[in-house]
């Protein structure tokens, strides 16, 4: 069997005996005999069969059950032929009989679709006639039967086609304008499948739910108890945004540290991503629906990955465990500050250093780590209970847990941050006076009103002064640069891990997870496009192909369904990071959006 892609099924065009295109659902293969209902759709010259319509019926009952179709799908559904499937032996009153049903259920043109019985051929044809009266001449065009599974086209969402080369996009982009009208004209009627036909009515139909309506009892209870759940927790979440909200919980000082916490930032996306799942408006798009699944189901896993993440610290007394190993830990690392310090104000690698700065540089470095020491050792009684009513909030989700564990980084290497902002000011402040002062003697001086250089002359006090003031400056930068660069690489340690921490959040909060399991479990759910497999091309028998969905690249899902994410970003390229950290500028390189620039 040989199969390509839709571009070729869409090559041809309308005309003079031009060749129809019908598609015909496989679970109406074997159905009796009777009327075909569907959707013409005169730009693709296509027939899109929905069902089949059996013996006995009355005309005027089809004709009121379409149109409570077309009113309720907005679709135009009409008989568009007859079927014929010939078990037993042919019948001639049945075949005057089909043949008949064309005046009484007039369409231009008429399907005659015919399975020849014990064998595997078919018989289509389709006429229209050549003038406007019953009497005038009939003609005959080929017709390209297409068949497709009516389940996975209806419950499929098309998408636009990925990034294909130049040669082939204006291809793409024409084939998937011709199938989203049969995916449309497939979803739009479901209305048309909610009957089966056990159903005592006086329309007996055949589609893919034809063995009885898919449901269980599970699920009704499930749809019926979800409205009055989502309006109760809707209102205690709309309580808890109005608190959270509220100015007597938010004073400058508070507001300023709950803007720099990442448990803070966290919780408020919790809160959104609970707003939108128990939302009581209705999605307005499969889009729509799509992430508020994908926001449930990452809900969903966020909280059972932190009731085991609490499970595990709560077995064996962990937090105990814990809460004793990291007073060591802090007293590890001041002590190797201390060491590194005393190296500092030594003679570093055999650098001759400015003894006088490097020691009151260093002395001052100390002072804190001894600061740092006493605060450690002051809470420590209290760092069990901490750690314990912390872990608490693993509860709400595993994220929130990692966001706690980057907040307690950040607490538990202010000192390092401390040094870092020290160093870097007193360098900045450095390669700002020696910048000046080299424009001095260039004969420039920076403008601030215009932003730029210009020239000025300087009288000789001003140059002796300069002079002075540049040999101090380009003396005591060494001993400067020195302590700048150490504390640097630490705080830049610190903020990898941090960033690590940090992009393990955002992964967790914006990875569509429902759609990558409907990719990995029905790849037909998200189409990408179709492919057509040759079943029959004989000369004098009509071609005969089987449609067949092509799933959306996992790539393409995840781009398709991201979900936006609080998520802190580099605020910075490479180029601007290397220029800042030359110059000395303070670096924020995991700040959340929306902050302003220090």
């Amino acid at each position: 069997m040989r199969s390509s892609s839709s571009p070729f099924f869409l090559s041809f065009n309308s005309g003079p005996g031009m060749v129809l295109k019908a598609f015909f659902p496989t679970c109406c293969a074997s159905a009796d005999s009777g009327l075909l209902v569907g959707r013409w759709v005169p730009e693709q010259s296509s027939a899109v069969v929905l069902a089949v319509v059996h013996f006995p019926f009355i005309p005027v009952q089809v004709k009121e059950l379409l149109a409570q179709v077309q009113q309720a799908s907005q679709v135009g559904v009409a008989v568009l032929g007859t079927w014929c499937h010939r078990r037993q032996e042919p019948e001639e009153s049945l075949g005057h009989f089909l043949e008949g049903l064309g005046t009484l259920f007039s369409h231009e043109p008429w399907l005659q679709l015919c399975r020849e019985r014990g064998s595997k051929s078919w018989n289509c044809k389709a006429t229209r006639r050549q003038g406007p009266t019953p009497l005038a001449p009939a003609c005959e065009d080929q017709v390209m039967l297409i068949f497709y599974d009516q389940r996975k086209v209806l419950l499929s969402r098309l998408h636009p086609p990925a990034a294909l080369p130049e040669r082939q996009a204006g291809d793409a982009t024409a084939s998937a304008g011709g199938l989203a009208a049969v995916f449309d004209t497939v979803a739009r009627s479901e209305v048309l499948f909610q009957s089966d036909r056990f159903d005592e009515g006086p329309v007996r139909l055949t589609h893919w739910q034809s063995e009885g309506v898919e449901a269980s009892i599970l699920v009704e209870l499930a749809k019926r108890a979800a409205g009055p759940v989502c309006l109760l927790l809707a209102c205690l979440l709309s309580l808890v945004s109005a608190a959270s909200a509220c100015r007597v919980f938010r004073p400058w000082p508070l507001s300023f540290i709950w803007s720099k916490l990442s448990t803070c930032e966290q919780l408020r996306h919790r809160l959104d991503q609970l707003t939108l799942v128990v939302s009581a408006h209705r999605a307005e798009g499969p889009a729509q629906l799509m992430r508020k699944a994908n926001t449930l189901v990452s809900v969903l896993l966020d909280m059972a990955l932190g009731l085991l993440l609490l499970s595990w610290l709560h077995r064996k007394d962990r937090f105990a465990h814990l809460a004793e190993a990291l007073v060591p830990v802090a007293d590890r690392v001041a002590e190797e500050l201390q060491h590194l310090l005393q190296w500092l104000m030594g003679a570093p690698a055999g650098l001759k250093m400015n003894r006088a700065l490097d020691q009151v540089l260093g002395r001052f470095f100390l002072y804190h780590i001894h600061l740092w020491i006493s605060y450690i050792h002051l809470m420590s009684p209290f760092i069990e209970h901490i750690l314990w009513h912390l872990g608490l909030s693993a509860c709400l989700g595993l994220t929130v847990a990692l966001s706690i564990l980057s907040d307690i980084i950040s607490l538990l290497t202010f000192h390092i941050y401390c040094f870092y902002v020290y160093g870097a000011r007193l360098y900045s402040l450095k390669i700002h006076g020696l910048s000046s002062l080299w424009r001095l003697f260039r004969g420039k001086k920076w403008n601030v009103l215009r932003q730029r250089v210009d020239s000025c002359s300087y009288d000789l006090d001003q140059l002796f002064i300069g002079t002075l003031l540049f040999t101090i400056l380009i003396f005591l930068l060494p001993t400067t640069a020195l302590y700048y660069l150490v504390f640097t690489l630490l705080r830049l340690l610190v903020v990898t891990v941090q960033g690590l921490v940090h992009l393990l959040v955002d992964l967790i909060n914006s990875l569509p997870l429902y759609s990558l399991g409907l990719r990995l479990c029905r790849p037909y759910r998200l189409a990408a496009g179709v492919k057509f497999r040759v079943l029959e091309h004989e000369a004098g028998r009509p071609l005969r192909l089987l449609m067949q969905i092509n799933p959306l690249p996992f790539s393409h899902v995840v781009r398709t369904y991201r979900l936006p994410s609080c998520g802190c970003h580099p605020k910075h390229s490479w180029g601007s990071l290397c220029r800042k950290l030359f110059f000395g500028e303070l670096i924020y390189p995991w700040r959340q959006r929306g902050d302003k620039q220090d």
